[in-house]
């Protein structure tokens, strides 16, 4: 069976088509969260400390780390900071530092600037999810001696030179040369993570059904693992949560293997324990059982934060606690 193994200093995360769903936890992004890119600009990283903690009690088992910022008062000053190749790497290693001095999960490093992929994977204890490498020839020039290098495995977009194809032949013909041409390098197929991109389903009704027959066609043709931007379905529409929490035990259904996404939302991560559960991704329910504390806290008035950290400290749980410095 495909497994693609992430690590960090001292936790081990297996991705693989008989384990439970992985979590990508999606929140530590500046790209349209304003208030975090202000702070990260004057070098306050109090709302990522808040973010890592939360994610991870909530049920992420992996962090997703951008760096894409837009520093706008210090590019006024300096128009070197109008190049994200200058803002990018110094910030991916400070995000990466601060983050595993918070909690102890492994991270996925995630940027378009090749130079903030290095610093991250330098940055990094254990062995990082890079993301992300496309079917662009310039990209994959660039990002898989980076894979091969430090050993890790890499998320695979399904789009190339001529952008995003609305046709999921040509998503999945994407996807088979970015596995072929990491073959090339020495990097075996367990290691690529293929995004073979959620569309809207408010601006393509088939774009759920694109996705699942994607999916199951992804592994059992290349045995690749899967992930996708998980609230990429649901754009553009009103109660999006109901609509995510539909789409991702359908996808699991499926095949798919792990999602980025936001894990402080109730309603997307009962989906998610309740389809590890039906999939028997879950020994005796004993993940269910520990959730449905958490529920139960949530309907006394707790938040979903609030009850997920909670339930983790009263079962002795660290990964959500701060490690001390080294």
């Amino acid at each position: 069976m495909t497994r693609t193994v992430l690590e960090s200093k001292t936790k081990t995360v297996v991705i693989g088509f008989d384990e439970p769903f992985c979590v990508i936890g999606e929140r530590i992004n500046p790209t349209g969260r304003k208030k975090l890119a202000a702070e990260l600009e004057m070098g306050n990283y109090d709302t990522v400390i808040k973010d890592a903690l939360e994610q991870v009690a909530c049920g992420a088992t992996v962090l997703d780390v951008n760096s894409g910022a837009v520093f706008t008062n210090k590019m006024a000053e300096d128009p070197r900071y109008a190049d994200n190749n200058f803002v990018e790497p110094p910030l991916m290693k400070a995000l990466i530092e601060i983050i595993q001095q918070t909690v102890d999960v492994p991270l996925c490093i995630d940027s378009s600037v090749p130079g903030a992929l290095e610093a991250g994977l330098m940055a990094c204890e254990g062995r990082p999810l890079l993301n992300s490498v496309t079917g662009e020839e310039e990209r994959l020039e660039l990002v898989l001696p980076l894979v091969k290098k430090y050993n890790v495995p890499v998320v695979a977009i399904s789009n190339d030179d001529t952008g995003i194809s609305p046709d999921p032949d040509v998503r999945f013909a994407v996807a088979k040369k970015i596995v072929e041409r990491a073959a090339d390098f020495g990097i075996p197929a367990h290691d690529i993570v293929v995004d073979p991109l959620v569309m809207p389903v408010g601006a393509m009704a088939s774009a759920g059904q694109q996705v699942f027959a994607l999916v199951r066609r992804l592994r059992e043709e290349l045995g690749v693992n899967t992930t996708c931007g998980a609230s990429n379905i649901s754009f553009g529409l009103p109660h999006r949560h109901g609509i995510n929490a539909a789409f991702l035990p359908m996808a699991i259904g499926a095949g798919m293997t792990s999602a980025i996404m936001n894990p402080v939302r109730q309603v997307e991560m009962e989906a998610i324990r309740a389809a590890n559960f039906l999939m028997n991704h879950d020994a005796n329910g004993g993940e269910w059982i520990r959730f449905s504390k958490v529920i139960e806290a949530v309907e006394q008035g707790a938040t979903f934060a609030e009850a997920s950290a909670a339930a983790t400290q009263s079962a002795g749980g660290r990964r959500g606690g701060r490690r001390g410095r080294g």
